[in-house]
């Protein structure tokens, strides 16, 4: 009942937005779920965080591509959670290895695999230095308190809408900078 009413709210944000990122990127610890794997056992059942399934479902009901990035050192055990928690075929990519680049390691292969430029991506995750280092990729990067909320959601598509704007605005700054304005030139001479 609450995955459906998340799930809900979430399309309506969703649809609020006329620009939408292709790719959504997870991080796992603290950020889908509340623990950080490596202290845990694959015999648990793990919890997602109370909204993370709805936005993911709402997510994946809207068309949009979502992988995972995860620096763990436990991969096997990420592995078996998102087994168990039935979200295995909601990603597109998932990465998970340790690492000591904050994820742009992730991102490369996530790029490579999926072929989404990095500014048409969107990640959350709960580490500052992450969300710094991936950014700077250009990648739209929300810093989750409490692991992904729809408030969270809110805000990264938010930023996602504004970053392409200015992304377009500067492009056509360029274009009409540095593209046909001499050649236009000419053929108006003749």
């Amino acid at each position: 009942m609450v995955e459906e009413k998340v799930r809900d709210e979430a399309m309506q944000i969703i649809g609020m937005f006329e620009i939408l990122p292709r790719l959504v990127v997870f991080d796992l610890d603290y950020t889908l779920w509340p623990f950080y794997c490596e202290c845990r056992s694959k015999r648990e059942m793990p919890p997602l965080y109370p909204q993370a399934k709805g936005i993911i479902s709402a997510l994946k009901e809207k068309g949009i591509q979502m992988a995972i990035a995860s620096r763990s050192p436990t991969s096997d055990i990420a592995n078996t959670f998102i087994d168990k928690l039935n979200i295995k075929s909601m990603f597109v990519a998932k990465e998970i290895f340790s690492s000591w680049t904050h994820k742009t390691e992730h991102f490369q292969k996530i790029h490579t695999r999926t072929g989404v430029p990095f500014t048409a991506m969107l990640f959350f995750d709960d580490e500052d230095r992450n969300i710094k280092s991936v950014s700077k990729m250009g990648v739209t990067s929300i810093l989750v308190g409490d692991g992904v909320t729809l408030g969270a959601l809110r805000q990264g598509l938010t930023e996602f809408s504004q970053n392409h704007n200015t992304i377009e605005k500067n492009k056509q700054v360029w274009r009409n900078k540095y593209s046909g304005k001499a050649a236009s030139s000419e053929t108006d001479k003749d």
